[in-house]
Order: structure tokens, then sequence, then C-alpha cells
């Protein structure tokens, strides 16, 4: 059973990316047998949609971004309206083309369904609140944790500046980026923590 993840009513909760690439891994190799979850997972990790544009992927839109390996290809995202191109790196590749082989696929059809219909962002939320359970991880969950994990490795692991990530967020300000990717006190902590004698 997948624990609670609603805050009270009139409170607000801030959903943690998983920070650790250990983590990331192990719940990769548990979802590996399992196509479609696991590809969502690795496009969820890699492409900073967020959840109702990733579940709005089609099969042909991702054979578009697949077919291009340097550029990809543009969506638009559901709640700015703003165009916004996305591509495949390998593991995303490895992923995509697991899935699609794994039954038979029009591409009309969305990438990522369920045996009802399409997925939910809050049947997504459940998926990753279950995904870290199995793995033990401490920390609130949801369906912005897989978002908020790429553009925090992007920043805490490959060095990426705040402004670049504040235009791939769309966000208004470095502060709400920095807020978003739960990195701000531990940035703030290490500029004190460097010794100048």
């Amino acid at each position: 059973m997948t624990p609670n993840n609603h805050a009270p009513q009139g409170a607000a909760i801030a959903v943690d990316p998983i920070k650790s690439k250990k983590a990331l891994g192990t719940i990769a190799k548990l979802l590996y047998d399992r196509p479609r979850d696991h590809a969502l997972f690795v496009v969820g990790i890699h492409s900073a949609l967020r959840a109702s544009d990733l579940l709005a992927l089609t099969v042909g839109g991702i054979k578009a971004v697949l077919d291009d390996p340097d550029d990809g290809d543009v969506v638009r995202e559901k709640k700015t309206g703003n165009l916004r191109r996305i591509s495949a790196n390998k593991a995303v590749r490895a992923a995509v083309e697991r899935l699609l082989a794994s039954r038979p696929y029009q591409d009309s059809d969305l990438l990522f369904q369920g045996k009802r219909g399409p997925l939910t962002a809050s049947w997504l939320r459940r998926l990753v609140i279950g995904w870290c359970a199995a793995v033990n991880l401490p920390g609130h969950f949801g369906s912005h944790t897989l978002r908020k994990t790429w553009g925090y490795h992007m920043r805490v692991t490959c060095g990426v500046d705040i402004p670049t990530l504040m235009a791939v967020f769309g966000h208004a300000t470095q502060r709400q980026t920095l807020d978003y990717l739960c990195i701000q006190p531990d940035e703030i902590r290490s500029v004190y923590a460097f010794e100048l004698v």
C-alpha cells in the first residue's frame, strides 16, 4: 500500500526530486520488466515535461523525437501553450523502443496507456509514490517528482546554470527555480562552507 501524500486542507506540500543517483538506478532496474512503467520513468526523468505533457505524448510524436537524434521535436505545453523542444538521449531511446516493441501501436495512440485507457496525473502520482516506497526513499513524492529530478540533477550533478533551467521550466525568477528544485538551502550552505583563509 502506498503512503498518503495529501497535504491537510488549506496546506501545501512540495514534492521532492529523487536526489540519489543510486535510487534512480534501482527504480529503473525494478521497472525494467514493465516496459510502460520503465519508459514512463526514464522519459519523465530525462525530459523535464510536466505530468500532463508527459502523459499526452503520442506514439507518432515520440517517433518524431527518435527520428531526429540531434534536434528532437517540438511539443506544445498544455499549461502554458508554449512550444518546447524535446530530444531523446540513449536511455530514453532504448526505453521507448522497448515499449513500442512490447505491443502494436498506432501513431495516434498515446504512448503511455493504462488497461482502461489514458493515464491521469493522479495515477502517475500513485505510481511515483509506489516506486519511491519500493526503494525506501524518504520524502514526499508525486507526479512532479520526475520533472524535478531532471532539474535537480541538471543543476547539482551537471552544473547547468540557473538561467538555463529557468528557461526550461518557464519560471519568472531564479528564486522560483531554486525553490522548485529544492536546492536553495544546500547552495547557500555551500557558499558559507568555503574557507577564505
